[in-house]
């Protein structure tokens, strides 16, 4: 070929082929057509003989339609159908090439415009191609011995053109399942879907060989986002009446799997009236596009948007092969879609807790920055009552109850502005090595006494070497004394506690185990939740704000720990935390 290309084999063949007409068979020129897939249309692939029909023929095409109108009024030769001059009307145009030849006198005397062609058809009866001759070396129309020559280079045609017709669809499979997977492999990794949208329209026009291209995608309320992309970096804006046909058509063309194609040549499809197609032109007309292909977006059986590819000029027909591809596509942006949106949801559903967890720190701060006040003036008064001689004996035991409300509404207080101050997330961790042990000695000697009165046994081998996590001392103290205070609490008298401090790999890990009420299985969902109280009644008779494992486990968390927790009714309960270990030693 002049462009330097690799002609495939399979032309090679139907070129022998058409050589061998001309040189065995006795014709001056032998030309080949094949079916195009993507117009329909037969193609001038080989021609023998002649350099100038070769010139003119040579990648010309012809209807299927205009050569079955040839061959209603040919014989019967085998394969062949020969259709005589006389018989061929002066509207008929047979060929852009005519032989310049004298005509005999005889009665089987070769008439240049004589047609003498083998329809070669696949399996299912559908036209796939034409051998077809002209100019006979001796001027005569073919008798049954050289008919039964031609057959056979008929037969050799027709499987060499059913290979050719396999081969190209199996070259633009290829192409556009190459293209499609390329699709896939850039937006299954991207989570935003405008960044999926951009993502993708390169590499679908490309692959499909598509003027340009828009995406509408639709949201629950019925809005969506509508991105555009041309090979032309036109920007496009599609008009509020089109968003909604849009919409409308693809939700239609989702619960069927199908695409449709919108052409002037063609019907009006099912889809829209023809009101909304003279529209759909007229905006189509802005952008000098001839053709568009429209397919639906969407994952299971929800219809998430639509995919629209455009084409303009003489080449606007769309192959089967082409249609499948893009509904596939389809398919995989539709998932695609349908993550990012979800990832999106999520994103913003943790940005709104985000401001709300915010805004309850800093209303609980608020709230018990008021209550502390008051509270310290009662706590002021009371210790000048307790310290007055003359109050009565009476007046002394309301005194007693004001003070023990009092401290009990000053733990609370405590609480809610430790809480408030590790969630606060302008309030941000400075992590220095912290010595594990120091604190958890720390918290053993502030139970020792009530462990003492309870006659429980605590077990706790510290550490042959310091065991330095990285994080806030004073934050990680509480966690240590939240712990083992509530273990003495709720383990009855006579039983054991038992604490464990050691590094793992690069954790610290503390694990404080009771002898204890134990905690339910239900329980153990909302252990950690602000205020929350035990169901079991034994528990809740023991004094607590319900916020003390909720700041652990707040805590924890900002230390870029975890907390794990296993208990069972009336056997005990362990907490395990484990905390990122210091690189450095105190």
């Amino acid at each position: 070929m002049s462009d330097g290309r690799r002609v495939p084999v399979v032309h090679d063949a139907l070129q022998l082929i058409a050589e061998g007409v001309v040189d065995l068979v006795g014709f001056g020129v032998a030309v080949i057509n094949v079916l195009r897939e993507d117009d329909g249309r037969l193609e001038t692939v080989a021609v023998a003989g002649n350099d100038e029909a070769r010139e003119q023929l040579m990648g010309s095409r012809q209807s299927v339609e205009s050569i079955l109108m040839e061959i209603e009024r040919a014989d019967e030769w085998g394969m062949l159908r020969f259709v005589p001059a006389e018989r061929l009307s002066d509207e008929e145009e047979l060929s852009s090439w005519v032989p310049d030849m004298e005509v005999g006198d005889g009665p089987d005397s070769w008439d240049p415009m004589d047609l003498l062609l083998a329809p070669l058809y696949d399996d299912s009866g559908r036209m796939l191609g034409t051998l077809s001759m002209d100019v006979p070396d001796d001027g005569k129309r073919p008798d049954e011995a050289k008919r039964a020559v031609l057959n056979k280079y008929a037969a050799q045609a027709g499987r060499a053109v059913l290979t050719e017709v396999a081969r190209r669809r199996l070259e633009e499979q290829v192409r556009l399942a190459t293209a499609a997977r390329h699709i896939v492999r850039d937006v299954s990794s991207e989570l935003k879907v405008d960044r999926i949208m951009e993502v993708s329209q390169s590499a679908i026009t490309q692959g499909l060989g598509v003027i340009g291209m828009w995406i509408q995608t639709f949201d629950e309320d019925g809005e969506g986002r509508t991105a555009t992309y041309s090979n032309a970096g036109t920007d496009v804006e599609l008009p509020a009446e089109l968003v909604r046909i849009g919409r409308s058509a693809a939700e239609l063309l989702w619960r069927v799997q199908e695409v449709t194609i919108i052409g002037r040549e063609r019907p009006t499809p099912a889809i829209i009236t023809t009101e909304q197609e003279k529209l759909i032109f007229e905006f189509l007309d802005t952008l000098a596009v001839s053709s568009l292909l429209f397919v639906p977006l969407g994952a299971g059986p929800e219809c998430l948007g639509n995919l629209v590819l455009t084409r303009s000029g003489p080449d606007v027909e769309w192959t089967p092969v082409e249609t499948s591809t893009a509904l596939d596509i389809a398919h995989d942006l539709g998932r695609a879609l349908l993550n990012a949106r979800n990832f999106e949801r999520e994103q913003q559903l943790v940005s709104e807790l985000r401001e709300l967890d915010t805004y309850k720190s800093q209303l609980i701060a608020t709230v018990a920055h008021e209550l502390k006040n008051p509270l310290t003036a009662i706590l002021g008064h009371v210790e000048m009552l307790e310290a007055t001689a003359d109050v009565p004996v009476r007046a002394q035991r309301s005194v007693s109850s004001i003070e023990r409300g009092a401290m009990r509404m000053e733990r609370v207080i405590e609480d809610m502005l430790t809480l408030a101050k590790v969630g606060d997330p302008n309030n941000p961790l400075i992590a220095v090595p912290v010595e594990m042990g120091r604190l958890v000695d720390d918290a053993l000697d502030l139970v020792s006494l009530t462990a003492s009165r309870k006659r429980l046994m605590i077990s706790y081998d510290p550490p042959t070497k310091p065991v330095v996590a990285l994080g806030d001392s004073g934050d990680l103290d509480q966690v240590c004394s939240n712990l083992i205070g509530n273990a003495v609490k709720y383990t009855p008298e006579g039983r054991a506690v038992t604490v464990c401090l050691d590094r793992r790999g690069r954790d610290i890990v503390l694990t404080v185990a009771d002898e204890g009420l134990g905690i339910s299985p239900r329980d153990q969902e909302r252990i950690f939740d602000e205020f929350f109280r035990s169901t079991n009644p034994e528990a809740v008779a023991l004094p607590g704000t319900g916020l003390g494992l909720t700041i652990v486990r707040r805590i924890v968390t900002r230390h870029g720990g975890r907390i794990a927790v296993e208990s069972a009714l009336g056997k005990g309960t362990t907490f395990r935390v484990t905390l990122p270990a210091a690189t450095v030693a105190v």
